[in-house]
């Protein structure tokens, strides 16, 4: 039966996936409204006025919102690819192009032994679950970058390496794909690779690092874990205020600094479990680089001080990744990460003004939404701990314990 299911799915797959993102594309393109506010400006204002400065040979450093490194000037740039469409709509297709590439990569790791197609069913039915905001933000070239970075680990790790570290340039987070990837290769050419773009980047154009001192003055953006504690203090008195800050709507006053550092603190203690778990981990099986990537991402973004809409798009992707292999850990949080996924686009834009207000509804909403991501974040940990980390088994005589066996039920790493 299941043979014959991912023989028959290749055409249902491309149905689907025609189906939602022409309804995607019809709600960018404005022939369709959809409700809240307009999610395209980022494109139609922002990143063409960005394209604007790039094209003189230096990055936006006037502009605050400017907060990426500097790969990110190629996604801005990418619409001159089609100097036929306006810039908004260029931008879309190109979009809609890298979400079918996406598809097809999927589709491809997909088969073969131990693989399944239901990694590229997650793709097709997570991404529109963002409504129309996932194809209105750069995030999904970004994570396409990351996709192809997992799916080559197996076979070519130098390749993994270089992906790897040419998505930390565009968006800084794929760096953590390189989490569960075995040997040096692949972290010795993210390095070097890295570094040479880096190095290319900084000589050629002007300011392309001072992104790092825009992100340090960030406060706590209202769909962040933290900012559940300013939703509920403003019905207590809370004498601070919300304010379109560094290009996002943060919370600012009294207290806003100790949250921000709770959270820098969270996301440090979670870069020590992760150090902690590749330390520990011994037992690397084809699924282990999606699983433990998709974890690293998780736990980064629940303790972040910032979580747009658009970051679960990265997550949809890694969890595509995980359910093309049958053995990966990570079917719970997948499904904990894709029920997410419609409250997000209820907070944003639907029921914006809600979470802007401070409304029962709007603090509800946030409260789901991130406590489903917190979840799938604690389960997937864990999962990833147990199928990784060897066990010492107590030995009845009382003596030292010993190494229990590793299961031998995956095959070795390979990738599509």
């Amino acid at each position: 039966m299941e043979t014959r299911d991912a023989g028959r799915s290749p055409a249902w797959l491309l149905t689907a996936w025609g189906a939602t993102r022409l309804v995607l594309l019809l709600f960018v393109l404005k022939v369709l409204v959809f409700p809240g506010p307009d999610v395209t400006s980022d494109v139609s204002v922002i990143y063409r006025d960005w394209a604007d400065v790039l094209r003189t040979g230096t990055f936006p450093l006037d502009d605050v919102t400017w907060q990426y490194p500097p790969a990110a000037a190629l996604a801005v740039l990418s619409p001159g690819l089609l100097p036929f469409l306006e810039y908004a709509t260029a931008f879309f297709v190109l979009v809609c192009v890298t979400d079918a590439a996406v598809l097809g990569l999927l589709w491809r790791a997909g088969r073969g032994a131990g693989r399944s197609p239901r990694g590229a069913w997650v793709w097709v039915g997570g991404v529109p679950l963002l409504g129309p905001t996932v194809y209105a933000r750069y995030d999904l070239m970004v994570t396409a970058v990351a996709v192809a970075a997992l799916l080559a680990a197996g076979r070519h790790p130098r390749v993994a390496g270089a992906l790897a570290a040419a998505g930390a340039l565009l968006k800084v987070w794929p760096v953590l794909v390189l989490a569960g990837m075995r040997g040096r290769r692949p972290w010795v050419a993210a390095a070097v690779g890295g570094a040479g773009l880096a190095a290319l980047f900084a000589v050629a154009m002007p300011g392309a690092f001072a992104f790092l001192t825009f992100q340090r003055e960030r406060g706590t953006e209202v769909e962040s874990l933290g900012s559940l504690v300013f939703h509920v203090a403003r019905h207590f008195g809370w004498e601070g205020r919300m304010l379109l800050n560094y290009g996002s709507v943060e919370f600012l006053g009294p207290y806003v600094g100790a949250v921000s550092t709770v959270a820098l603190a969270l996301s440090a203690v979670a870069f020590g479990w992760l150090l902690l778990w590749r330390l520990r981990a011994s037992r690397f099986a084809a699924h282990t680089a999606a699983d433990a990537a998709f974890v690293a991402v998780l736990v980064f973004t629940v303790t972040s001080r910032v979580l747009s809409p658009q970051y679960l798009v990265w997550l949809i992707g890694l969890a595509a990744v995980c359910r093309c292999f049958r053995a990966s850990r990570m079917r719970v949080p997948v499904v904990l990460v894709l029920a997410a996924s419609p409250l997000t686009v209820l907070e944003f834009p639907v029921l914006f003004g809600d979470v802007v207000a401070s409304t029962p509804l709007g603090i509800a909403l946030l409260f789901v939404r991130n406590g489903l991501l917190v979840a799938a974040a604690v389960v997937g940990a864990r999962a990833l701990w147990r199928d990784t980390v060897r066990r010492r088994a107590p030995e009845p005589s009382g003596k030292p314990g010993r190494l229990s066996p590793a299961p031998s039920a995956d095959t070795p790493a390979t990738a599509a």
